[in-house]
């Protein structure tokens, strides 16, 4: 039942699983997807459009369609201001950022670029955004990020932030995916660009300088001084990702005691250990991708890695190593409703529903509302924005959080403030965030929490996603406990998650099928033991075996 862990998991990356780059770059210029096959139209997950060129699935073809989808998009809305684009260490971001330049100066959309060529994280995209946009109401300002996240280095993305800085919501990229598809169909007709070298001369593409404004802001959101007079001792894995050039900036400027533990910058990622299955994935939640961190965990007080578009943090602690991250939330929660004096009594914690339900425990605590979304950090836009949200997160170690004086940060995943947070909260309480979090279980019990992959094919897929509340009828006790509640849709806002999830007392499961790959997810915690855990996740696979079987019949 439970995933299958390779022999090459935690070990440096061999040759023989190395992407051939000059081979993946071909295909991204000489490929043509066929709109006819379903895996080589343009699709819009929680995260843009995401693929790989060696499979027809993310090529120059769809970025061009992509981009001027984008262009027309502006026009309905009425989006005037500036583009922030900014790609990660992906050998095709830079390949699709060509292509997107193209498309963009022949539509004469003022387009910022990276002053050095270099990489531009996603939160930077956001924080760029908002911060052009405040005070603004006509002329507004958008972005993309050229990122496939920490998927394996064959892969690429593309994913659009309009004016609320945050991912598109699904009317804007379902939008968008259409008119895409449509160009594709009609072999590129009414897609307008221009050469390269013609594009980077163009009036319509600035260099802007992304790291300054950044970096000169983070005192305003995670306390800079608090971390420089402690002398917290960090450690810090950029995992050869876009964040990789900022810490520099950040360390000189703030003058605090942190180490990066790497620079380097390859395409084929060949410094990564390889992920649970074998594959290289810049994945800072997987205690594999993150061996070489974890393995100095004594040298640091606090140490952390992000993902390649540095949206996700991976927290490593002398006491504990990697930290599960519904563990950080719990703790950085707790810790940051306690030390915002600036936040209003009022901001509450915003949560994905496959979270722990120990972070609905600490906000219970804290005296703070609790809002559980759907997976997809577009759900938590308008509460940062408002500033009716604190802290948002994901439990696969995404999370953003408000500027001291409770104005948006970013509404898109921070990866950076996150790490630094883990050093505040080291310097300000002189434990690390695994002994805060230790502290959260002694008062509010200790959770048990696991999830595991599942095979499953696109039917099967097609049934979980419509799966209603009714179907489960017959289920009256989960784990020995009465069942409180079986939701197809979100509490926080009311919309289908595409699954279920089943709740007693002291344990939960959800069911999700994956949006990429052919699995389903079964998510499950229980407050009471292991062995209850696995009796919960027992009983998910149950249910889920009875709605196929009643589907087949």
């Amino acid at each position: 039942m439970s995933n299958q862990i390779s022999p090459l998991a935690g070990k440096p990356a061999p040759d023989s699983i190395l992407v051939n780059i000059p081979r993946l770059m071909t295909a991204y210029f000489t490929g043509k997807p066929d709109p006819k096959i379903p895996a080589q139209r343009v699709s819009f997950g929680t995260s843009g459009h995401r693929g790989s060129s060696l499979s027809n699935s993310f090529n120059e073809h769809h970025i061009l369609a992509i981009s001027q989808a984008i262009c027309l998009y502006r026009a309905k809305a009425g989006i005037t201001g500036p583009l922030f684009i900014g790609i990660d260490t992906h050998a095709l971001s830079e390949a699709a950022l060509a292509s997107a330049l193209e498309v963009f100066a022949a539509n004469k959309v003022e387009v910022m670029i990276d002053q050095d060529g270099g990489y531009t994280p996603t939160p930077v995209i956001s924080h760029a955004i908002l911060t052009y946009n405040h005070g603004r109401t006509t002329d507004l300002a958008d972005g993309v990020v050229i990122t496939p996240s920490h998927n394996p280095p064959e892969d690429g993305g593309f994913k659009y932030n309009p004016p609320n800085g945050g991912p598109a919501d699904t009317d804007v990229t379902t939008w968008i995916q259409n008119r895409a598809n449509d160009f594709l169909e009609a072999r590129m007709e009414g897609v307008h660009r221009i050469a390269y070298e013609q594009a980077l001369k163009s009036p319509h593409i600035h260099k802007y300088d992304y790291i300054t404004p950044y970096v000169a802001d983070l005192e305003n959101v995670v306390d800079m001084a608090a971390i420089r007079e402690a002398g917290v001792k960090i450690g810090i894995d950029p995992l050869g990702g876009a964040a990789v050039h900022y810490w520099k900036p950040i360390i000189e400027r703030y003058g605090i005691n942190a180490t990066v533990v790497s620079e380097e910058v390859d395409p084929t990622f060949r410094f990564m250990t390889a992920d649970w299955d074998g594959k290289i994935r810049m994945d800072c939640s997987s205690p594999y991708a993150m061996a070489r961190l974890i393995d100095m965990r004594d040298k640091f007080d606090v140490a952390f890695a992000n993902d390649t578009d540095a949206d996700r943090h991976g927290i490593v602690t002398r006491t504990a190593g990697l930290m599960n991250p519904n563990h950080y939330l719990s703790a950085a929660i707790a810790y940051l409703f306690e030390h915002r004096a600036g936040w209003s009594k009022d901001a509450g914690v915003g949560i994905t529903l496959v979270s722990s339900a120990m972070i609905e425990r600490v906000a219970g605590m804290l005296g703070r509302k609790f809002v559980e979304m759907p997976v997809g950090f577009k759900w938590f836009v308008e509460g940062l924005s408002n500033g009716s949200l604190g802290f948002c997160g994901e439990e696969s170690a995404g999370a953003s959080f408000l500027r001291k004086d409770a104005g948006a940060w970013s509404t898109d995943k921070d990866g950076i403030i996150l790490g630094l947070l883990a050093a505040e909260i080291t310097a300000k309480t002189r434990l690390n965030p695994s002994q805060i979090y230790a502290q959260l279980t002694e008062k509010l019990g200790t959770p048990f929490y696991a999830r595991i992959d599942v095979a499953a094919n696109p039917e099967q897929k097609a049934l979980l996603k419509k799966v209603t509340a009714e179907q489960l009828d017959y289920l009256k006790e989960l784990g020995g406990q009465p069942v409180r509640a079986k939701l197809t849709k979100a509490p926080g806002n009311d919309v289908a998650f595409g699954g279920i999830k089943i709740t007693a007392q002291d344990g939960w499961f959800a069911v999700r099928p994956s949006g990429t790959e052919n699995v389903y997810k079964i998510y499950a915690e229980s407050f009471i033991s292991a062995d209850h855990l696995k009796q919960i996740q027992l009983e998910a696979q149950q249910v889920v075996s009875t709605l196929f079987e009643k589907a087949k019949a």
